[in-house]
């Protein structure tokens, strides 16, 4: 995870990358997202997901694989795509 901007009213956003594993059809994919935290008008946290210039839902709160449109997803640290795929087709 990198930081950038600030942590003024604009607010701190950070890059992540996820490695996800469809458990339905074996699907493998990779994600970086942009992740803006700020504060809103009420003082609670607002966060926002950013993937390819789009806001997108979070990807650790309701995931969705695109091949299969499935929900049983595992997520794991950007980088593990392979390994994950890999097990699954063992079982």
């Amino acid at each position: 995870m990198t930081e950038t901007g600030g942590t003024g009213a604009s607010g701190t956003t950070v890059h992540e990358a996820y490695s996800f594993a469809c458990m339905n059809c074996g699907y493998g994919w990779e994600q970086t997202y942009d992740i803006e935290h700020r504060t809103g008008p009420d003082g609670k946290p607002l966060i926002t997901y950013w993937a390819d210039g789009r806001r997108v839902p979070s990807p650790l709160t309701h995931p969705t694989c695109p091949n299969c449109e499935g929900h049983k997803l595992r997520i794991m640290r950007s980088g593990r795509v392979a390994t994950a795929v890999d097990a699954w087709q063992h079982h």
